[in-house]
């Protein structure tokens, strides 16, 4: 569909990726991950067309079309929010209108006229196409995609400026969704959309009938949607088979490949410059020299990219608090007619990391707002617990900062005792490196400023933190390090996230805002999916409370977790001689005798026995046998060098752990009668050149 051929994409001195080569099919579903910076949207920004290569070539099939949805930048004006996704249409409304049209001029037609019968076979032409593009359907499909993106029905005929740019880029995703591209090209479509938009989603996109690429952040979005990741990595693009999870098992495993690879590679090399060293003035040896001297040229280094850095991260650990760090009694808000919730009782002990998850509007916000203090309750008892300290992150937390100051600077003084080197480690894992920590406040993008003012809490954190969307703006990277961060935290956490890898593996609790009410669930998010499908006992008010957990099938097969995870990776072929003998071929035993060892071992050299006999010259016969034996070490010399550069370029194909596990050994175990062959060829031509 589209090919990308030698393709290289430079910014400005600096190359983001080269000799890429990718075939694009039809059903193609890739998660593009990487570094910020690396040129994950460049890339795909290169497959729309909008950027052009510095290298090599792109190729498309025609009629390709490509729909793409940019991070953020989307600024919709004009019309309706339905009218908005009503206008992808257009050339299906116009064919409506036709029919219209014609269906009119017929009725006022003669029937038995030529003109009718233009008029009406065309009317079934565009009748036809109408109904092959499912034109009688367009109201409800643009009412789907807009429910299942969180619009609500009120919403529909707003006008699309009165919504905030996160939900204009739901309006825009809602447009490229339905508009069907032959490929969509998503850049982290799942920013700006809560839990149950991006359940939506993955659904959506599972049975997308073309194929699609994206960016995203999200790990288990990444391991439920696509079947192939593309990263980015020291200038070049690897593939990987599978969702994110079977990714890093992949990468771990290629990197250990790469290394003993380039070991072996290395001892060869090293054991070739020897020989040529040695033998290089020896005239009898010249033919030999050569030809590892030809050998040493061909042979493609093999380089191990430098490992990619990683940061550690802890805070300042916080004085302790009361047991029982907040109490709500009863607590209920209204603002104004408006009810959000109403006898909310619950207790948070520390220690407790809480998630708050509803949907988006439910007061998620609004609870966390008034356990802050930023906002008062409207009836019921709110009571802090002895010595806690709360910290508040906000989703626009950044409007609290000083926009003159630098980054460095204003990050130096919230923590005076940290050293340079501390300081720039908390921005890096931030992802503020080298000038941009010396960048003005006032000059961040929204996501820089609430990333930043994340890292500044974290600096000085109280012993309540209390954060609403914290992971927003973070890529995978930098979500390890909040991760780590906080679950090495002795405080108490209460956080909303929709980032579903984050809550399961940070939360011990779960708080539902939903419909009015505020529920507690024990456990971590996934249980707490489990029990509200169903699965177990509702728990609410005391988080004590206990109910029977699930078990893993129950898990699995209520979706929760990943889909993929449960299936065996499939077996590659092995089409490489040397592979097929290291699968075939037993791994030999310690108290066995392996077969070239059989070969090329007597029991002594028959230097070594006359030497043991006499110290004289040797007799023709004896001199003839040595000859022989010289020549015969050089036979099985050269044999033994091709199988282990056979056994080498097994290596280099990685086909399991297993398999690269018994070819090593097989690989150590020739290279060990290589050593001792070289050994005796030295002995014997000792001898020999001693009788000449």
């Amino acid at each position: 569909m589209i090919q990308l051929s030698e393709a290289g994409k430079r910014f400005g001195p600096r190359i983001l990726f080269e000799n890429l080569n990718w075939l694009i099919t039809p059903k193609e579903r890739v998660g593009i991950v990487g570094a910020n910076g690396t040129g994950k949207s460049t890339l795909l920004k290169v497959l729309a067309g909008i950027e052009h290569l510095d290298y090599g070539d792109v190729n498309s099939t025609k009629g390709i079309r490509a729909g793409y949805l940019p991070q953020d930048g989307i600024n919709l004006t004009g019309r309706s929010v339905f009218a908005e996704c009503m206008s992808v249409f257009d050339s299906l409304r116009a064919l409506e209108q036709e029919q219209k049209d014609l269906a009119h001029r017929m009725a006022e037609l003669d029937h038995e006229s030529l003109e009718y019968r233009q008029i009406a076979e065309r009317y079934h032409q565009a009748q036809d196409e109408f109904t092959s593009r499912d034109g009688y359907n367009i109201e409800s499909r643009v009412g789907s995609v807009l429910t299942g993106l969180g619009f609500a029905r009120s919403d529909w005929e707003r006008r699309v400026e009165e919504f905030s740019g996160g939900w204009q880029m739901r309006i825009a995703l809602a447009k490229l969704l339905l508009e069907e591209p032959n490929l969509l090209l998503l850049d982290e479509p799942t920013n700006h959309l809560d839990i149950e938009a991006r359940d939506w989603l993955e659904h959506y996109l599972a049975n997308y009938p073309h194929a699609f690429i994206l960016i995203s952040h999200d790990r288990y979005f990444l391991d439920v949607t696509v079947s192939k990741i593309a990263e980015i990595w020291n200038k070049r693009v690897y593939f990987y088979t599978g969702g994110y999870s079977k990714y890093e098992t992949q990468k771990t495993e290629r990197r250990l490949q790469l290394e003993a690879a380039y070991k072996n590679q290395r001892e060869r090399i090293e054991a070739l410059e020897a020989f040529i060293n040695r033998f290089r003035y020896q005239a009898t040896k010249a033919k030999q020299v050569q030809s590892r001297i030809k050998e040493l040229e061909k042979i493609e280094r093999i380089e191990v990219p430098p490992d990619e850095k990683t940061i550690h991260f802890r805070f300042p650990q916080p004085k302790p608090s009361g047991r029982i760090v907040a109490e709500f009694r009863g607590v209920s808000k209204s603002y104004g007619e408006k009810h959000v919730f109403s006898g909310a009782t619950f207790n948070i002990e520390r220690g407790d990391r809480i998630a708050l998850v509803g949907v988006n509007g439910a007061g998620k916000s609004t609870l966390i707002k008034l356990l802050s203090g930023e906002e008062p309750v409207s009836s019921g008892e709110y009571v802090l617990g002895y010595n806690v300290e709360t910290d508040y992150f906000a989703q626009d937390q950044y409007k609290a900062l000083n926009p003159e100051s630098t980054i460095f600077d204003d990050l130096g003084s919230v923590a005076p005792r940290a050293s340079n080197t501390e300081l720039r480690t908390i921005l890096g894992s931030f992802l503020f490196s080298e000038d941009d920590v010396f960048k003005r406040i006032g000059v961040l993008s929204g996501g820089e400023r609430n990333r930043y003012a994340l890292a500044r809490m974290l600096m000085m954190p109280g012993n309540f933190l209390l954060l609403d969307e914290p992971t927003n703006h973070l890529d995978i990277r930098a979500k390890d390090v909040l991760l780590t961060a906080l679950r090495n935290f002795t405080g108490t956490v209460v956080f909303v996230s929709h980032d579903r890898y984050f809550l399961d593996q940070l939360a011990t609790r779960v708080i539902e805002v939903a419909d009015g009410a505020v529920t507690a669930y024990p456990d971590n998010y996934e249980d707490y999916l489990w029990r509200r499908n169903g699965g177990g006992t509702l728990v609410t008010g005391q988080p004590g409370a206990t109910a029977p957990k699930p078990n893993q099938q129950a898990r699995t097969e209520t979706g929760q977790l990943n889909p993929q995870a449960g299936q065996a990776r499939p077996q590659p072929n092995y089409h490489k001689p040397p592979q097929q003998q290291a699968k075939q071929q037993p791994k030999p035993q310690a108290n066995q005798t392996k077969p070239q060892a059989n070969q090329t071992k007597p029991q002594a050299s028959p230097a070594k026995q006359h030497v043991a006999q006499q110290n004289g010259r040797l007799n023709p016969i004896k001199l003839r046998q040595m000859k022989e034996r010289q020549r015969s070490i050089e036979d099985e010399v050269t044999r033994l060098e091709v199988e282990i550069a056979d056994f080498e370029q097994a290596l280099a194909h990685f086909q399991s752990a297993d398999q690269s596990i018994e070819i090593a050994s097989l690989l150590e175990s020739r290279r060990g009668d290589m050593t001792q062959l070289l050994a005796e060829w030295e002995e014997v031509s000792a001898t020999i050149d001693a009788n000449r």
